[in-house]
């Protein structure tokens, strides 16, 4: 695996310490970091929030309690498109999730915030009414206008994705990585309709390709975490 790298070589020929990545399998979030590493083959040390005490260090890099963070060296990075960038900056990188070219790389961070704030900021009202404290108002009002936003969110990327493979054409890109665990978990909250065929041809793209399989697959064992009930499929 990639976080035994650094042991295997050992003493025959010193390497720095590997980046860790503070980061939780079922996060949508973190899932937008580990389908970069995963396409990339970037070897890292993982450290699964779960584990005895990656809490606490957490805690001690960042107070938000918010992830995924990477460490690398003395550089803490925050937020999973920026953990990207430096990744792309500072590591081999054979798949450019951020394009050279400057127009280029403005359409897929473009497309990295669509992804971000009109399909999981969305999605994520769902949830946060659901876990609201027993006693608490709920705000039906304001899941029903998250419910219209992933509604013309759909409408609005079924029309854009009508002559693409990826968000911005041929390439994979960062904006992929948010797309895929976005997409992922807005079909369970607010089911994608039949009419957007080309919204759910793209998702069914994202699952299929080996990097998001993989965190897919890594984050089965906790489905019963989802407030709403994980469906029986993907």
């Amino acid at each position: 695996k990639a976080v035994r790298v650094r042991e295997t070589l050992g003493a025959r020929s010193p390497m720095p310490p590997l980046p860790r990545l503070y980061a939780h399998p079922f996060s949508s979030y973190c899932q937008i970091a580990l389908v970069a590493l995963y396409e990339n083959g970037t070897p890292f040390v993982y450290r699964h929030l779960e584990d005895p005490g990656a809490g606490d260090e957490l805690a001690a890099l960042w107070p938000m309690k918010r992830f995924p963070v990477l460490v690398d060296g003395e550089r803490t990075v925050l937020e999973a498109s920026c953990i990207i960038e430096y990744l792309q900056l500072h590591y081999p990188c054979p798949v450019r999730l951020i394009p050279d070219e400057p127009d280029a790389a403005l359409e897929v961070r473009m497309l990295d915030r669509f992804f971000d704030n009109y399909v999981s900021t969305p999605q994520q009202k769902f949830v946060a009414d659901v876990l609201r404290p027993e006693g608490a108002n709920r705000d039906p009002h304001g899941v029903e206008d998250a419910r219209a936003m992933l509604e013309t969110s759909y409408a609005w990327l079924d029309e854009h994705m009508a002559t693409r493979e990826w968000a911005t054409g041929a390439a994979f890109t960062l904006a992929d990585c948010g797309a895929a665990p976005f997409l992922f978990y807005a079909d369970w909250t607010h089911p994608i309709d039949a009419r957007f065929r080309n919204v759910r041809a793209y998702r069914a793209r994202l699952l299929a390709r080996p990097s998001v399989k993989r965190a897919v697959d890594e984050a089965r064992p906790y489905r019963s975490y989802f407030p709403l009930g994980a469906p029986d499929r993907d």
